[in-house]
């Protein structure tokens, strides 16, 4: 029996894995999930979420090109900015790419923040570089947070 337990187990982290690496779940949802819920092992989740969230959030900046250039022939360049672009376009030009990174996991989704800083500018290698780190920072933070019971959003919001 106790190999059966040991499975499902393992099922569980392969499922931390995979929910980490889905947009708006991630790393901000599952890591407090597994902890706190499921009484699952905090290191071992930590390194789980934020290998899934990494690779699509990777995926998401290699294949960006193809997106744009498959929207382009599917609706043409229009320049015309809605008010929502424009506030992104004031956010992005007051704190660019380090600032997206580290705010857009909490606020936005880690998927969107790289695709966001793509669509706005920023080199892959940049995107790469400040979402890793912002990754690892937030991952750590929650990770610990959900060890020792604490609600990282809520302590955030006040």
């Amino acid at each position: 029996m106790d190999f059966l337990q040991d499975v499902n187990e393992g099922w569980q982290y392969v499922l931390v894995f995979l929910l980490g690496s889905i947009p708006w779940v991630e790393i901000a949802a599952i890591i407090p999930i597994a902890i706190i819920v499921a009484g699952m092992n905090a290191v071992l989740v930590g390194l789980l979420a934020l290998l899934g969230n990494l690779a699509t959030v990777y995926l998401v900046i290699l294949y960006f090109e193809k997106f744009r250039q498959w929207r382009e022939r599917k609706k043409g360049t229009g320049n015309d900015k809605s008010k929502r672009r424009e506030r992104a376009e004031a956010a992005w030009n007051k704190y660019g790419m380090p600032g997206l990174a580290l705010l857009g996991p909490l606020l936005i989704g880690s998927h969107i923040a790289a695709f966001v800083g793509i669509l706005f500018g920023a080199k892959k290698k940049t995107a790469v570089i400040w979402m890793t780190l912002s990754l690892i920072v937030w991952t750590t933070v929650i990770t610990i947070a959900s060890h020792y019971g604490i609600n990282v959003i809520d302590f955030i919001r006040g």
